[in-house]
């Protein structure tokens, strides 16, 4: 069965920047679960397994565009540390949520501190950044109808209820 739109897919992976450093692995876990079509996993990996079967192996290279964006520096602010009422120790890498610049609510880092501002940054961690996906393609089967309902997948490598 090939991968499509509505296939319950399963891969191992290894995930690498341009510097050949491991970021994510499933090894030594389960395999991930995604619903393909369903925006489960970024839109470059998804384009590359689009039309693989179970037993295949690839190597996709997705650029920022098709994976988290590119780095934006309006994403970026500073805000006073009385912002983070009720959170006593503030810490590089600590990350809340926050209103975004269209009125949703987007997860911020902090990347900074210097007496009370705060460097908050909004980008994704892996903005702006070339990824490198060593794949194989575990198994592809029909998703379930409440899958296709929930719009993921349940069980091993998926969502769990």
């Amino acid at each position: 069965m090939l991968i499509a739109a509505n296939k319950a897919v399963s891969i191992d992976y290894t995930l690498t920047n341009d510097a050949g450093e491991v970021i994510d692995s499933s090894a030594g876990g389960a395999p991930l679960a995604y619903l393909h079509g369903a925006g489960n996993i970024i839109a470059g990996l998804e384009k590359a397994l689009e039309g693989k079967q179970a037993g295949d192996e690839l190597t996709a290279v997705v650029e920022p565009a098709d994976a988290y964006g590119e780095y934006s520096a309006e994403l970026v602010a500073t805000l006073n540390r009385s912002m983070f009422e009720g959170v006593d120790e503030l810490e590089v890498g600590m990350q809340f949520h926050a209103s975004g610049p269209d009125g949703g609510m987007q997860i911020v880092t902090i990347r900074d501190l210097d007496g009370d501002d705060v460097i908050v940054d909004g980008n994704h961690p892996l903005a702006g950044q070339r990824l490198t996906f060593q794949v194989k393609v575990v198994s592809v089967r029909e998703a379930l109808a409440e899958e296709l309902a929930h719009g993921h997948i349940h069980g091993e490598g998926g969502h769990h209820h």
